[in-house]
């Protein structure tokens, strides 16, 4: 759901986009000025916003109802284009929603006393439970019982946000009757209002058909397309049904030997996050950055190797903090790499969170102070503690929606990298390079004469997928180049970056990693349409990942911050527990966020 305001999630301008062909709206663009185009869209917002606040009181519901009222926490939220009731929950997440929907459904059954289990589905992100069909009339006259004391859908498995009926109305389950697998959801909002977590975050709920003393699936699943009738019910996790992290305490789920056992596609090993970040406001490192840059001949830096836009820090790191927590709450642990910082508002007492200086992973002391993350990266192998596989992110990534470790390795542990349309330059090294074309260069010169196969690609902003003995390897195997990009204190053409391409490149040709494939976003914030390109991004939410990067600065750096600022506060408006705001006892925020008592 998208931001009041934002011209680009209105539905009078989604409707325009759909009627009118993308021909003649181009025809539009070149003979409207953009700042003319800029106003009606706000303006066809603002309807539609006043449209909304009709509906709420339509449905009967009330904006300013006491707080601690039934009525306040109803809310009437936007939808894929509908209007429909949500639970407003503090803190909420997408998991957690996952995970609550999950757990509502299971109460319901058991208070009924209607038998089911829960089955590993084709769809591994979404829990599914089973039914007897002979048991399904009983079972639908509980859930409406249920969707009547809180606001839910059902629809057909797999249902977009238009398909999804009141859950509460006898018409939508006699509508559902042919359909023998259904997705039911009790949808969740934030108090903002900027999350809803709906249909996406639905259970899918199906009924077995009883043949010859066995009960057989309407559709595949990944383990059992039949099982006996009398098969013996047993406990496990809810969590692996509905994957959510150990703050979030969801009970146990009734389920058959068959479904409760770990599957060769089952990701069991941990993943650390590792994050690089640096205050440029910090008084003590600026005067340790200018002393270094002083002592270097002049003409020796390229522009972009050391600009102050390079180390400009506008709490990105909150904002990717809080996109992690949102939207991988499968993270193990997070590690902070940093010149001896960390940020104010960094709950530095969390006991998943470690800031880790850079005098702790250099192998050799004397390549500090650094100022290049080239040099940094090349040490990330050397933290204490991490995992074997992990995930490692500039301050400037963000996870987008709901991603999991299938995303960023295979459940053998390969990992998987995202090529970049945009190609490394052809020729060797020159001194006017651009410092990632330069590094770039380096890469394929090391990879031609080991494996003897010429990169062309670039890799896209995304967080890399790592393997800590291979980042070990490299540094055998690459000794001179590795040791002296350890040592360049500002980007250097000299540069190799081992974990932002060669660790990729090197991995996949000793077959370690493949290529992968994710829907992701690039901004440069000091472009033109900078701001257009974060309102789609606000209103569509379909996006993996997304970074946002500023290399040579804007012409106005306020204005370019207030922008930053605005697109993510309403981004990610649920703070994460990773900040000192934010909740400090993480068992009791996770029973808020799910809603329900544990």
């Amino acid at each position: 759901m998208s931001g009041a305001g934002n011209p680009e999630s209105g539905a009078l301008v989604s409707t325009y986009r759909s009627l009118v062909p993308a021909g003649a709206r181009k025809g539009i663009v070149r003979k409207v000025p953009a700042p003319l185009r800029a106003a009606v869209k706000s303006s066809l917002t603002s309807v539609d916003a006043i449209r909304s606040t009709a509906v709420v009181w339509a449905m009967g519901g009330r904006r300013n109802a006491p707080r601690h009222s039934a009525a306040f926490a109803r809310r009437v939220v936007r939808v894929g284009g509908r209007h429909m009731w949500a639970l407003m929950v503090e803190g909420a997440t997408a998991w957690a929603a996952r995970a609550r929907n999950l757990h509502l459904l299971l109460m319901v059954l058991e208070e009924g006393g209607i038998d089911h289990f829960c089955v590993r589905g084709t769809a591994r992100d979404v829990p599914t439970v089973a039914v007897p069909a002979a048991l399904r009339e009983p079972a639908e006259k509980m859930l409406r019982l249920a969707f009547g004391q809180a606001p839910g859908y059902v629809g057909a498995s797999g249902a977009r946000e238009s398909d999804m009926h009141p859950g509460d109305d006898e018409k939508s389950w006699r509508q559902m009757r042919g359909q023998h697998a259904l997705c039911v959801a009790w949808y969740v909002t934030d108090p903002s209002e900027q999350l809803v977590f709906g249909a996406a975050q639905g259970c899918d709920l199906e009924f077995w058909t009883e043949r010859d003393g066995w009960l057989e699936a309407p559709r595949a699943n990944r383990v059992a397309d039949r099982v006996p009738v009398d098969a013996p019910r047993r406990s496990a996790p809810q969590a692996l049904f509905a994957p959510v992290p150990p703050a979030y305490t969801t009970g146990d789920a009734t389920t058959l030997a068959e479904f409760s056992v770990r599957l060769p596609e089952d990701h069991a090993f941990p993943v650390d996050v590792v994050y690089t970040w640096v205050d440029d406001s910090d008084p003590v490192w600026r005067a340790s950055r200018d002393a270094a840059r002083g002592g270097m001949s002049a003409g020796s830096l390229h522009e972009q190797a050391a600009n102050d836009s390079r180390y400009t820090s506008r709490d990105e790191l909150l904002y990717s903090l809080r996109s992690l927590h949102q939207y991988a709450p499968w993270v193990r642990n997070i590690h902070l790499v940093t010149a001896g910082q960390a940020p104010a508002w960094l709950n530095t007492d969390h006991p998943n969170l470690r800031v880790v200086d850079h005098r702790e992973i250099f192998s050799d002391p004397s390549a500090l102070p650094t100022f290049n993350s080239h040099a940094i990266e090349s040490q990330l192998h050397h933290i204490d503690g991490l995992s074997e596989c992990f995930l490692y992110l500039n301050d400037d990534v963000f996870l987008g929606r709901p991603v999991t470790p299938g995303h960023f390795f295979h459940p053998n542990g390969l990992t998987k990298f995202f090529q970049s349309k945009a190609l490394i330059p052809v020729g060797d090294v020159e001194s006017t390079d651009l410092p990632v074309n330069a590094a770039g260069k380096n890469s394929r010169r090391l990879i031609a004469q080991h494996f003897g196969s010429a990169l062309s690609q670039k890799m896209k902003h995304t967080p890399h997928a790592l393997r800590r003995s291979v980042l070990a390897e490299i540094e055998e195997v690459y000794p001179r180049e590795h040791r002296a990009t350890q040592h360049s204190r500002f980007r250097s053409p000299k540069d190799v970056p081992v974990a932002s391409s060669l660790h990729h490149y090197y991995a996949y040709h000793s077959a370690r990693a493949t290529v992968g494939d994710i829907r992701y976003q690039y901004v440069d914030l000091a472009a033109p349409l900078a701001q257009r390109r974060l309102n789609s991004i606000l209103a569509h939410r379909n996006y993996d990942t997304f970074c946002l990067n500023d290399t040579v600065g804007g012409a106005d750096p306020d204005a370019q911050t207030r922008m930053l600022e605005t697109f993510l506060s309403t981004y990610f408006p649920v703070p994460s527990p990773y900040e000192r705001d934010g909740s400090p006892d993480l068992p009791d925020s996770g029973r808020a966020a799910l809603g329900v008592d544990a």
